[in-house]
C-alpha cells in the first residue's frame, strides 16, 4: 500500500513496508516513537518539492477546493499506476476525485487517520534531504497566503475592527452619561449653581478638577476655560450660593470622578478619530452617503461588510427597526420607513413630508456604495460623492415643489374633476330636461313603449318614481362588475327622481 502525504514543500509517497502492524489500530501509535521504528513500518518512494510558495499556495488551494493539480495529477501518474497498489489518502473527498480523474484505487480509514498521524510526528527522520528551520519557515508562509486566501480580503479591509471600535463606542458613550451625571449630582450638594451657568460636560469637569472647593473660586483663573462674562457670572454665584459644606474627602473623591471622565472623553475623541480612518479606508462611498457612525452601524448590525452588502435596499432601510417593523406586522399597521438610516445628515435635514421619500432613495443609492466598497477594487470615493450630489439636488427639488401654491379657482376645480362622476350617461342625465328622450336613446324602443304604457295607466304621481326605477336598472345595468349601490348613488338617484317632476 502506497501513501500520500501531504507537506508544505512538498508532496511525499510513502510504501508501506509492514501491512501487519497496521491491523492493530489503538496500538499504532506506539510504532512512530522514533525514527528508527518508524523507518520499519513505512519507507519514502518519491518526493516532489514545490518550487516557492506561490506554487504551494495553489496545490493546497486546489486540495481545499477537492481538485487535483498538474504537478500532483503527474506525480500520481507516474508512481502509483506504474506500482499497482492502492493508494491512502487523509481526504476522502480528494480520493473520490483522485479515483474518477486517474481511476486509481485509493483508501481512507481510521488506520490511514493513525498512519498519517504518526508520518507527521516523525516527519523530520521520513523525510531527507528537508531541513527543519525551512519546513517551518515555509508553514509558516503557507499559512498566511492561505488564511488570506480564504478571507478574500485585503489586509486593510479587516472590518471587525470598526464593528469593535462603534461598539466601544457606544459603550463609552453611556459610561460617560452616567459619570458626568453622578458628578453634577454629586458636586451639586455643593455648589448647585455652577451646573446651571455652565452647561457643557467637559468644561463643567476641567473647572471643578482646577478649583475643588467653591470657597477657591474667587482666586481661581478660569480664563482659560470660560469667557470673562461666564468667569465673573461663577464667581459671583460661589460667594451666596446655597450649597452645603463638604469634608475634604468628599473633595478628592469626587475630583477622582472628574479625572475620570476628562480622560474617557479623551480617550473617546481618539476612537472617534481611528473609527473615521478606518471608515475611509474600508467603505469611503458609504462614508460620503451616509456617515462614518451611521455606516458603521449598519456594518456592525449585519455583522461584517460582505453580510451587509447581500442585503435588499429596502432591508437597509430598515436595518434596526426590527422590533418596530415586527410589532406593526403583528398589529397590521403601517410599517416603519426608516431605522439607523435615520440618523443620517442627508434625512435629518428634510422635512418630516420627505423623510420617507429621501430614506428609500438614500438607501437604494447607499446599497450601492456598499457594494462597491465591498467587492470593487477602486477605493477612491468618487461613487459616493456623485450619488450624493444627486440625493441633494432630488432633495432640493422636493423641497421647492412643497413650497408652491395652487390659487382658490385651481383647488376648486380640482376638487370638481375628483368627484365628478365617471359615467358620462348619468351626468347627461342628470343635465337633460328631456329625460323620456334620453331613456328611449338608452332603451330598446319595445322596452321603452313597455314602461310607457304603463306609466300611463297609472295615477301621475307614480310616474316619478317608474323612472327612477328605471334609472336605477339603467345604473345597475351599466355597471361594469354590477357593485353593489352605494349610498352616494341612491342619492344620485333621488336627485334625478327631483328632476322627473
Amino acid at each position: 500500500m502506497l501513501v500520500l502525504f501531504e507537506t508544505s514543500v512538498g508532496y511525499a509517497i510513502f510504501k508501506v513496508l509492514n501491512e501487519k502492524k497496521l491491523q492493530e489500530v489503538d496500538s499504532l501509535w506506539k510504532e512512530f516513537e522514533t525514527p528508527e521504528k518508524a523507518n520499519k513500518i513505512v519507507k519514502l518512494k518519491h518526493f516532489e518539492k514545490f518550487q516557492d510558495t506561490a506554487e504551494a499556495l495553489a496545490a493546497f488551494t486546489a486540495l481545499m477546493e477537492g481538485k487535483i493539480n498538474k504537478q500532483l495529477k503527474k506525480v500520481l501518474k507516474k508512481i502509483v499506476k506504474e506500482a499497482h497498489e492502492p493508494l491512502a489518502v487523509a481526504d476522502a473527498k480528494l480520493g473520490g476525485v483522485i479515483k474518477e480523474k486517474l481511476n486509481l484505487s485509493c483508501i481512507h480509514s481510521p488506520v490511514v487517520n493513525e498512519l498519517m498521524r504518526g508520518i507527521r510526528s516523525q516527519m523530520d527522520g521520513l523525510i531527507p534531504g528537508v531541513e527543519p528551520r525551512e519546513m517551518t519557515a515555509m508553514c509558516l508562509g503557507l499559512a498566511h497566503s492561505l488564511s488570506r486566501y480564504r478571507l478574500k480580503f485585503s489586509a486593510d479591509k479587516v472590518d471587525t475592527m470598526i464593528v469593535q471600535a462603534i461598539s466601544l463606542l457606544d459603550d463609552l458613550d453611556k459610561e460617560l452619561n452616567n459619570y458626568i451625571m453622578r458628578c453634577r449630582e454629586w458636586y451639586g450638594w455643593h455648589f448647585p449653581e455652577l451646573g446651571k451657568i455652565i452647561s457643557d460636560n467637559l468644561t463643567y469637569c476641567k473647572c471643578l478638577q482646577k478649583v475643588g472647593d467653591r470657597k477657591n473660586y474667587a482666586s481661581a483663573q478660569l480664563s482659560e476655560l470660560l469667557p470673562e462674562e461666564v468667569e465673573a457670572e461663577v464667581k459671583a454665584a460661589a460667594e451666596i450660593s446655597m450649597g452645603t459644606e463638604v469634608s475634604e474627602e468628599d473633595i478628592c473623591n469626587i475630583l477622582h470622578l472628574c479625572t475620570q471622565v476628562i480622560e474617557i472623553s479623551e480617550y473617546r475623541t481618539q476612537l472617534y478619530e481611528y473609527l473615521q480612518n478606518r471608515m475611509m479606508a474600508i467603505a469611503p462611498n458609504v462614508t460620503v452617503m451616509v456617515g462614518e457612525l451611521v455606516g458603521a452601524r449598519l456594518i456592525a448590525h449585519a455583522g461584517s461588510l460582505l453580510n451587509l452588502a447581500k442585503h435588499a435596499a429596502s432591508t437597509v432601510q430598515i436595518l434596526g427597526a426590527e422590533k418596530a417593523l415586527f410589532r406593526a406586522l403583528k398589529s397590521r399597521r403601517d410599517t416603519p420607513k426608516y431605522g439607523l438610516i435615520y440618523h443620517a445628515s442627508l434625512v435629518g435635514q428634510t422635512s418630516p413630508k420627505h423623510k420617507g421619500k429621501i430614506s428609500r432613495m438614500l438607501a437604494a443609492k447607499t446599497v450601492l456604495a456598499i457594494r462597491y466598497d465591498a467587492f470593487g477594487e477602486d477605493s477612491s470615493s468618487a461613487m459616493g460623492v456623485e450619488n450624493r450630489a444627486k440625493l441633494e439636488a432630488r432633495l432640493r427639488a422636493l423641497e421647492d415643489r412643497g413650497i408652491r401654491k395652487i390659487s382658490g379657482t385651481g383647488k376648486a376645480l380640482a376638487k370638481a374633476e375628483k368627484y365628478e362622476h365617471k359615467r358620462p350617461w348619468l351626468n347627461c342625465l342628470l343635465q337633460s330636461s328631456n329625460v323620456e328622450t334620453f331613456c328611449c336613446s338608452s332603451l330598446s324602443m319595445k322596452s321603452f313603449q313597455f314602461i310607457c304604457c304603463i306609466s300611463k295607466a297609472i295615477r301621475p304621481s307614480f310616474k316619478t318614481w317608474l323612472w327612477l326605477i328605471l334609472c336605477l336598472q339603467l345604473y345597475l345595468y351599466d355597471s361594469e362588475k354590477c357593485k353593489l349601490l352605494y349610498v352616494g348613488t341612491f342619492l344620485n338617484s333621488l336627485k334625478v327622481g327631483i328632476l322627473l317632476k
